[in-house]
């Protein structure tokens, strides 16, 4: 069985800090600094005006005048929900979480130490984080829609799917809890146009007649909707290996670039690195009126050379849309060991591979496994473009 661990509108919980009593009322999540002008998670008053997530700010003022908005802090997000995934593991949980507030586990190897049940490991991840709600399916995509319709505060309504009855579970719920899977995001409305409007009618359809409308993605919404799903993904452990530095109130231009020196200087003298090289790091502001910033940079190739990150993190610093009162760096992936040097000699096609294999790599590593793919030929003479080629994931050889 898989647990989902929810916690519903985490990163506006997560800006709002103290500021709890203003979920009652409309208020949603500003657009981030320097990002386009769309809102963020929104509270459940101001769904009820017809406000959603993703909505221009300019839409969501005029069909909520009383709209407030909330200075997003992904920062503070960031920091709160890996400690929530930290207290998961420390009671023996692999978890798995693309976004903070969903979290997935599998329960199977949990029941031992936990009273040798299911009910047992519920109470132990209820302990671990206690605004979430829990459900618990034989795959991911259910335990997710169990979860929703759990209620936190009431132990009877836990929700726990079975194997037998996860595909009528799913059956009656609208196609659009598709959306929860960001490679998905964009089917629910080629469906809802098409008539398709829950996971029963989906999944009645015959998987050919999906995968050649819909391809892959068709074929993954059609497997979800009859209670299957792709295997878990466990993160690996993390070592925390972050510096702060405070800024005084007037730091800009050569005082910021300043900072950032010292901070890459800092971080590379750390223990924990251990001689290894950075693969991608994130550089986060705390802003002097409040929220937080953060950006993410992903090294072409891993290296320990201060000079190298400065020039990859400075482009960024410099597009900072206020002042700031804090700046952070973190080492978000490391590489392999910095004293590796190379071949001495080299011929020119090994080397046009390397290159390739390290560019696909910072790819997969920016934008995910899926990022890169590989065209094969099947039937190259059909009459059907569909039919011709079919995409496959890409494996660079090194």
């Amino acid at each position: 069985m898989v647990v989902c661990s929810l916690v519903p509108r985490f990163q506006l919980l997560a800006a709002l800090g103290e500021r709890r009593a203003l979920l009652s009322e409309p208020s949603a999540l500003a657009p981030e600094p320097g990002r386009g002008q769309f809102l963020g998670e929104v509270s459940a008053a101001a769904e009820a005006f017809g406000v959603t997530p993703g909505m221009r700010v300019g839409e969501a003022l005029s069909r909520c005048p009383a709209l407030r908005l909330v200075a997003p802090d992904p920062q503070g997000a960031r920091e709160q929900w890996s400690a929530a995934l930290d207290a998961l593991e420390g009671i023996g949980a692999e978890v798995e979480s693309d976004l903070p507030g969903t979290v997935f586990f599998a329960a199977s190897g949990l029941t031992g130490i936990h009273g040798g049940n299911l009910d047992g490991v519920l109470r132990a991840a209820g302990a671990a984080v206690p605004r979430a709600r829990l459900g618990a399916a034989p795959s991911r995509f259910a335990s997710y829609a169990a979860a929703l319709h759990a209620r936190p505060r009431r132990r009877a309504d836990q929700r726990i799917v079975g194997v037998e009855a996860a595909a009528g579970f799913l059956g009656p719920l609208p196609v659009g809890l598709l959306r929860s899977r960001p490679e998905l995001a964009w089917l629910p409305d080629m469906l809802e146009r098409l008539g398709i409007r829950t996971l029963a009618a989906l999944a009645a359809l015959p998987a050919a007649r999906v995968a050649e409308r819909f391809g892959h993605p068709g074929l993954l919404a059609h497997e979800l909707a009859r209670g299957g799903d792709t295997p878990l993904d466990p993160r690996r452990p993390q070592e925390p290996v972050i510096e702060r530095l405070a800024l005084p109130d007037a730091a800009s231009g050569p005082q910021l670039e300043r900072a950032l020196e010292l901070l890459v200087g800092r971080v590379l003298a750390r223990p924990e690195r251990r001689g290894r090289t950075v693969r991608a790091l994130g550089l986060s502001a705390r802003f002097v009126a409040g929220g937080t910033w953060r950006e993410r940079a992903t090294l072409r190739q891993a290296s320990a050379d201060a000079g190298r990150i400065r020039l990859v993190l400075a482009p960024r610093l410099a597009a900072l849309p206020a002042p700031a009162e804090l700046l952070g760096l973190e080492v978000e992936a490391f590489g392999p060991p910095a004293h590796d040097q190379g071949k001495l000699l080299e011929d020119r096609h090994a080397g046009r591979r390397a290159r390739l294999a390290e560019a696909v790599s910072q790819a997969c590593q920016v934008a995910g496994p899926g990022a890169a793919m590989r065209v094969l030929d099947v039937d190259p003479g059909s009459r059907v473009p569909e039919r011709r080629s079919v995409l496959a994931p890409y494996e660079a050889e090194r």
